[in-house]
């Protein structure tokens, strides 16, 4: 990493700090802190908020987790974000249904050879995943996919597009900071 990580545990903290390690360490159960939150933690306050945020993409919304982690793995591959690649790209062979075959798909970065064993569902995600990662901008056709073709809701669509948007800056600090150390390291 391109700065020191904090101790684990971290010291020194004051009271209010150290309620926002407690709240990390909570969401993180028996795995403790994590690299990303050794990083983190330089800026309590901003852990404490990524910690709410993330536990909230990855937690409490309605996406199933096949098209959660898509989208997630989806990022990740994009901005070569290899340290969050391989911790969502087993969450997402876990997923009810996913395959390795899938998975390749996934892991194709041109989208010329089609979706392969992907449902339309998955297919629209993985293309709104690589809009909004690579152009920001979505097209209004692709946008209109999202709910007359795949039959996403309102607040699926939100939950989608909050996913995308929040793992593009995840990604975004891990590969800055080299988080992990795998910078350069594609997955395989």
């Amino acid at each position: 990493m391109r700065l020191p990580y904090v101790p684990n545990p971290p010291e020194d903290l004051t009271p209010s700090e150290e309620e926002i390690v407690q709240r990390v360490l909570a969401r993180r159960g028996d795995r403790g802190l994590i690299p990303l939150d050794r990083a983190l933690l330089h800026s309590p306050p901003v852990a404490d908020g990524w910690n709410s945020l993330l536990g909230a993409i990855r937690t409490k919304t309605s996406l199933p987790a096949d098209l959660r982690e898509m989208a997630i793995c989806r990022v990740a591959l994009i901005n070569e974000a290899w340290y969050e690649w391989t911790h969502h790209a087993p969450l997402l062979l876990e997923a009810e249904g996913f395959t390795e075959e899938m998975l390749k798909v996934i892991r194709r970065l041109d989208q010329s050879e089609g979706r392969g064993q992907l449902s339309e569902k998955q297919w629209v995600v993985l293309r709104y995943a690589d809009a909004m990662t690579r152009s920001v901008k979505v097209e209004d056709a692709l946008f209109e996919e999202l709910s007359s073709v795949a039959g996403f809701t309102d607040k699926e669509i939100v939950e989608l597009t909050a996913t995308v948007a929040t793992y593009n800056c995840v990604s975004r600090f891990l590969v800055a900071l080299d988080v992990g150390e795998m910078n350069g390291k594609a997955s395989e």
